[in-house]
């Protein structure tokens, strides 16, 4: 049920982002849109989305310039939604994305609140709040849990939880606003604090925090970051959608 509450705000979202329909998420087809940039989305690259796209595991919805409609018609017809995230086709797209200026950037694998947690506090812990995160900019401890190397007002953090042993600071777990009411969280343990719980607890002080607010926590990872997703699983967690989207191709590259 927690889960299902979730998804369904997750559809309003995405729709949003996709310029479709909730029901296109759903779709027994792959999707094919145009850009628009709706209020209420969230924005990770300036400008308009040359491509964008998104998979909740059935179909995929793929939002792209009109230049790239023919070929993405064509590559992705009667193609299972979840194979257009594997490397063999992300390098066909990647191909036709780079006649325009344009490559493929990572795939993020997104996870959705699923179940309660009862925390087993491994520290002593303290808040904060907006400009209370101030000091923390900058540090390189911390270029997870909150905006790195400074504070991004497109996606501002909100909260902080920063775990201690004694003054000594082990981790600390924060969430950006990436869209209203959808909060982001990311989490930074210290090296020499690893593997003891520290990175869970703080991940689901903060995801319940966060609930209490009516706010919707979000959780993402690289695919192999694997100590990443089980802090996910570990602290309620589950797969929700997979997406990626293209970035200009900076000189040099």
């Amino acid at each position: 049920m927690i889960f299902r509450k979730y998804r369904e705000k997750l559809l309003q979202q995405l729709s949003l982002e996709l310029n479709c329909t909730p029901a296109d998420l759903l779709s027994k087809e792959n999707i094919v849109t145009v850009p628009a940039m709706h209020d209420g989305r969230r924005s990770y690259s300036p400008g308009q989305p040359f491509l964008q796209m998104a998979t909740l595991g059935g179909n995929t919805v793929i939002m792209a310039d009109v230049c790239l409609h023919e070929f993405l018609h064509a590559l992705i017809r009667n193609m299972e939604g979840h194979r257009i995230f594997e490397l063999e086709s992300l390098m066909k797209i990647d191909g036709e994305l780079r006649k325009y200026g344009y490559q493929m950037a990572p795939t993020h694998h997104m996870f959705l609140p699923c179940r309660d947690i009862i925390v087993q506090e491994r520290c002593r812990v303290r808040w904060l709040y907006d400009d209370e995160i101030t000091p923390f900019y900058g540090d390189p401890r911390f270029p997870n849990a909150i905006a790195y190397p400074e504070p991004c007002p497109v996606r501002p953090d909100r909260m902080a939880v920063v775990g201690t042993d004694g003054e000594t600071v082990m981790g600390m777990a924060g969430c950006s606003e990436d869209a209203p009411h959808w909060q982001q969280i990311g989490i930074d343990v210290l090296p020499e604090f690893r593997s003891r719980g520290i990175g869970t607890c703080l991940v689901s002080l903060l995801k319940s925090r966060i609930i209490e607010t009516g706010d919707v926590p979000f959780y993402g990872t690289a695919a192999a970051n694997i100590r990443s997703q089980n802090i996910a699983f570990n602290s309620g967690f589950r797969p929700a959608w997979v997406e990626t989207e293209a970035v200009k191709i900076r000189e040099g590259s």
